[in-house]
């Protein structure tokens, strides 16, 4: 049996939408991935203590840009609240100032969810819920825009690629 092949990535996400980062990792690991994920999932102790406002702004940023590095690109799961979330746009803009690339995906079951402005904005591909455009789109082969049911649209973005 071949090993997994092994993705870092930084999956950002609604902290209410843990359970869809689950089924993101096993949908990818089904299909030969062995997904590391370096963002952060609180412990219910410590959203307590955020929910509260206990834990400074700076000291979130600081630690949502080490994890970050260390990811080779950013996904963003989409869903129906996830464009509410300012962390959310936070984590997209500082993917795009760390030269990442940024990878928007649908939840499962493809709503019409608001896409967050930032991935408006900064990202590389959006996909629906299906492993081989989502693996094609975080490798880079594939810059798709796709709806929530995975048929093609337009860009989400005015940026263009250019070759230096």
């Amino acid at each position: 049996m071949a090993s997994a092949q092994r993705r870092h990535l930084f999956i950002s996400h609604h902290h209410k939408d843990d359970a869809l980062v689950d089924k993101f990792v096993k949908l990818l690991g089904g299909n030969g991935w062995d997904v590391r994920n370096s963002s952060i999932r609180a412990k219910p102790e410590n959203q307590a203590r955020l929910d509260k406002g206990l834990i400074k702004d700076s000291v979130i940023r600081r630690l949502l840009r080490m994890k970050m590095s260390w990811a080779s690109t950013v996904v963003v799961l989409i869903g129906d609240k996830t464009h509410t979330r300012p962390w959310v746009n936070w984590e997209i803009d500082q993917a795009h100032a760390q030269g990442k690339r940024i990878v928007g995906v649908f939840e499962q079951g493809g709503k019409d969810a608001d896409i967050p402005a930032s991935l408006e904005k900064y990202a590389s591909a959006i996909v629906g819920w299906n492993s081989n455009s989502i693996q094609k789109a975080v490798d880079g082969g594939e810059n798709n825009f796709e709806n929530p049911d995975g048929s093609t649209r337009a860009p989400v973005n005015a940026s263009t690629s250019s070759v230096c």
